[in-house]
């Protein structure tokens, strides 16, 4: 299987360090275990060498919560980020789906997307003709498992030391491009996942922390919010 290069490139890197208990599990792929509830905060990192010289990196967090047959994630946003926002006036232009949190759900061949805009108390409804426009590439598979597990069939398992119980590394490479993870296989999670190419024109990871104690699902506290459609912000 060819891996393309960073315009394609949909691995991400993860190191993740997941703690606690397992609680209810969720339905799984055809030969892929049940996964359990998760709590975590992700912190994304990528480097990018351009043609022209320049070293482009950029970073940022989001937290995660996974339930059976839901993924909640939401950006952190600095205080000192969310004042740019508010002096931008972001939030008067169109759909924020960035500082938007998003409730995704598990609806059979095509998941249900929506975002939830907390100061104008509103859930918008994202049609799958528009996942693209707000970042979602439509697998409900990599927005619950963080990548597809089917992927860890194409993988090849090393002897590379994991200091986590149950965790291996896997690895495969095409063409000086390489993947690398550390899959967990009691909490089917990846716990690192590593992307690149040897010559060092790019690089992706992804750190994964879980955070103590469960949170009460959000997607439970949105009574009484408005019902709006994407076409409502389109000019």
């Amino acid at each position: 299987m060819h891996l393309s290069r960073p315009s394609r490139f949909s691995l991400l890197i993860a190191t993740v360090s997941l703690a606690g208990t397992v609680h209810a599990v969720a339905s799984a792929p055809p030969g892929v275990a049940a996964a359990p509830d998760l709590d975590v905060t992700i912190s994304y990192y990528s480097k990018t060498l351009t043609p022209d010289g320049v070293t482009r990196e950029s970073r940022y967090e989001e937290t995660m919560l996974r339930r059976p047959g839901h993924v909640w994630t939401a950006r952190v946003l600095p205080a000192s980020a969310a004042r740019l926002r508010d002096d931008a006036g972001d939030h008067h232009h169109g759909l924020d789906h960035i500082a938007m949190p998003r409730h995704l759900v598990n609806a059979g061949k095509t998941p249900r997307l929506e975002l939830v805009d907390a100061r104008d108390k509103a859930v918008v409804a994202i049609p799958a003709t528009e996942f693209e426009n707000v970042n979602f590439d439509g697998s409900w598979d990599r927005a619950f498992y963080l990548l597809d597990p089917r992927l860890l069939k194409t993988m090849t398992v090393t002897g590379r030391a994991s200091t986590v119980p149950g965790a291996r590394w896997r690895e495969r490479e095409d063409n000086g491009v390489y993947q690398r993870v550390l899959w967990d296989e009691q909490r089917q999670i990846p716990l690192t996942i590593e992307s690149g190419d040897k010559a060092g024109t790019f690089y992706r990871r992804v750190d994964v922390t879980a955070r103590p104690g469960a949170t009460a699902a959000p997607w439970t506290r949105l009574q009484g919010y408005a019902q709006r459609e994407y076409s409502d912000f389109l000019d």
